[in-house]
């Protein structure tokens, strides 16, 4: 475990991260965020953290970014796991007597509100994703190798969601960087859900590992909460 501020100062890192994609310096965290110490601790704290292996330095910066690792310890020990959304923001998916027709408008909707790429499946034969191109305006993918390898990762798609939906688990999943199938610099966030005639599949998002996993996996819980009640 981190000391309480290295970790508040590891968690402000990420979250500035996630919401501008640009790195992050010591200076610029101690003049945008009352942490309550120099600057120098501030730098020392991001030293210590980077030889931790918890910030690498691009090339082109003298900020830093999260690793892998860095994802994976604000996951599980410093994101706000109390997150509520605000509004309905699914609101307004109509039941139709073609079930997949209305379950592809809940992935639909889902992919406008996030921003991310929805993905559903019915049973292992029928899947179905949306909003790809949200992927491709992403600056994490705006180099051409990135972008490459990302025209690459949605070919397979369809392949890798048929294999999450065989492993996945009853509680909702948080895959990333090298746990991912959807590739390193990818994130997925997925969860089964079940109807009363007991037809079940999966719905979730893919992003770059910098998204919003409180709202993305709220989202998700949401969605997966109106297929049931539509058709429960």
């Amino acid at each position: 475990m981190l000391s309480p501020r290295t970790e508040l100062i590891l968690k402000l890192v990420i979250e500035d991260y996630i919401k501008t994609a640009e790195p992050v310096g010591s200076k610029y965290l101690g003049d945008s965020y009352k942490i309550g110490v120099s600057p120098a601790t501030i730098r020392n704290e991001m030293a210590a953290l980077e030889k931790g292996g918890y910030l690498r330095a691009p090339h082109t910066s003298a900020g830093r970014v999260p690793t892998e690792g860095a994802y994976q310890y604000y996951l599980k020990h410093l994101r706000n796991k109390r997150f509520v959304l605000k509004g309905k923001p699914l609101e307004g998916v109509k039941k139709k007597d073609d079930k997949k027709s209305s379950i592809k408008n809940v992935a639909r909707r889902l992919s406008e509100v996030s921003g991310e790429t929805a993905i559903i499946a019915f049973d292992p034969r029928w899947s179905y994703y949306v909003g790809v191109s949200n992927l491709f305006q992403k600056p994490d993918f705006r180099d051409l190798v990135r972008m490459h390898a990302l025209s690459e990762m949605i070919d397979q798609f369809d392949d890798v969601i048929r294999q999450i939906y065989k492993t996945i688990p009853d509680e909702p999943q948080i895959l990333i960087g090298s746990h991912n199938p959807f590739g390193d610099q990818m994130a997925a966030i997925v969860t089964k859900y079940e109807l009363s005639n007991k037809d079940h599949g999966i719905v979730g998002l893919v992003g770059p590992i910098r998204m919003d996993y409180e709202r993305n996996l709220a989202l998700v819980n949401r969605a997966r909460d109106v297929i049931c009640e539509l058709y429960g």
